[in-house]
């Protein structure tokens, strides 16, 4: 499992023949696959089969399953947004948004980037993106990354219950709402929660962002940074 297959560029031949496929389009027959069937429909055999091709054929392409899926990764979650380096509070807002719109878009994407895996530019890119606008906050080192670790964490959790088709927070506070009904003296603090609760529902990913960017610029004013006002992204 090596990374330097995602960094190095491969001169295309001008002389002979085309070659018959190339990496990306070896990766996008494994996004499309991933899409339909999730990542653990993916293999080399499968996605031979898909183009035609032997197994061994596609490894003149892709060193392996890992980098394959790195490949994937890297052209489905692609370059991070563009973010606002002057406005940090901003910036990770529209960082967020925009990793949650991948993760939504490729759900795969979730189990594909846990753990020791072959890391590719644009991945690292959204970590630089995020990161950047955390310089001169007066954060350290440390709490820049583990605010970003935070803030992905939060993501990863909303596209989750997505990718898994939960219901959503409405028909599940709806079925709530139905018990209690009948219930209410037994549980008189939840019964008076939902009563409370039908406005600001479905909004679990901007309560939870602007709770944590709330905290981050706390810390920022305590050491001595300018936090950006509280509750706007």
């Amino acid at each position: 499992m090596s990374s330097d297959f995602l960094w190095t560029d491969r001169p295309q031949p001008t002389r002979g023949p085309k070659p018959a496929l190339t990496p990306q389009r070896v990766a996008d027959t494994g996004i499309a696959l991933a899409v339909a069937e999730g990542l653990g429909a993916l293999s080399m055999q499968r996605i031979a089969a898909e183009l035609g091709f032997t197994k061994m054929s596609l490894y003149r392409y892709v060193p392996g399953k890992a980098e394959l899926v790195a490949l994937m990764v890297e052209r489905a979650i692609g370059a991070p947004p563009a973010v606002a380096p002057a406005d940090w509070r901003a910036g990770l807002g529209a960082w967020a948004s925009g990793m949650l719109d991948r993760f939504l878009a490729h759900p795969w994407a979730l189990e594909a980037t846990l753990g020791p895996r072959p890391i590719g530019p644009n991945e690292l890119a959204w970590m630089e993106a995020a990161v950047s606008v955390l310089v001169g906050t007066g954060l350290t080192g440390a709490e820049r990354f583990d605010t970003v670790a935070v803030i992905a964490g939060h993501v990863r959790m909303i596209a989750q219950q997505a990718a898994v088709a939960r219901p959503g927070e409405a028909e599940l506070l709806d079925a709530i709402g139905a018990v209690i009904g009948r219930h209410a003296d037994r549980f008189p603090a939840l019964a008076a929660t939902l009563a409370d609760s039908a406005e600001g529902r479905d909004q679990a990913f901007t309560f939870g962002l602007d709770r944590i960017l709330d905290g981050v610029g706390l810390l920022i004013a305590r050491r001595g940074g300018a936090p950006a006002a509280a509750g706007q992204l």
